[in-house]
C-alpha cells in the first residue's frame, strides 16, 4: 500500500474508532472489516469482540476469520487479548 493511500486511511480508521469507543456498532463493525482487509490478526480479534459486545451484525466470514487468528494463539496469548478487550471497555 503506497504512502498516500495509508495517510488518507487514517483518518476515516481515527473516526471509525472514536464512534466505536462511543457505542456506535456499526463503525465497530467496519473497522473490524478494515481489519480483515489488511490482514491483521490480534487488532482484528480486539475489534471482533468489540463489535460483539456492541452487538454489531456479524455474519460467518468475521467468525471464520477470527477463529482462524484464535486458533494460532496461545491460552495466555487469548487471555491477553481478553484482558485487552475488557480494558478498552473500562471493564
Amino acid at each position: 500500500m503506497d504512502t498516500v493511500t495509508t495517510a488518507s486511511m487514517r483518518p476515516q480508521t481515527v473516526e471509525l474508532s472514536e464512534r466505536a469507543t462511543a457505542g456506535d456498532a456499526q463503525a465497530a463493525l467496519d473497522l473490524l472489516e478494515l481489519s480483515m482487509a489488511r490482514g491483521h490478526r490480534r487488532i482484528a480479534l480486539l475489534r471482533y469482540l468489540q463489535a460483539e459486545y456492541l452487538s454489531a451484525p456479524l455474519q460467518a466470514h468475521h467468525h471464520d476469520y477470527v477463529q482462524r487468528i484464535a486458533q494460532r494463539l496461545s491460552a495466555d496469548a487469548l487471555a491477553g487479548l481478553a484482558a485487552e478487550a475488557r480494558r478498552r471497555r473500562g471493564v
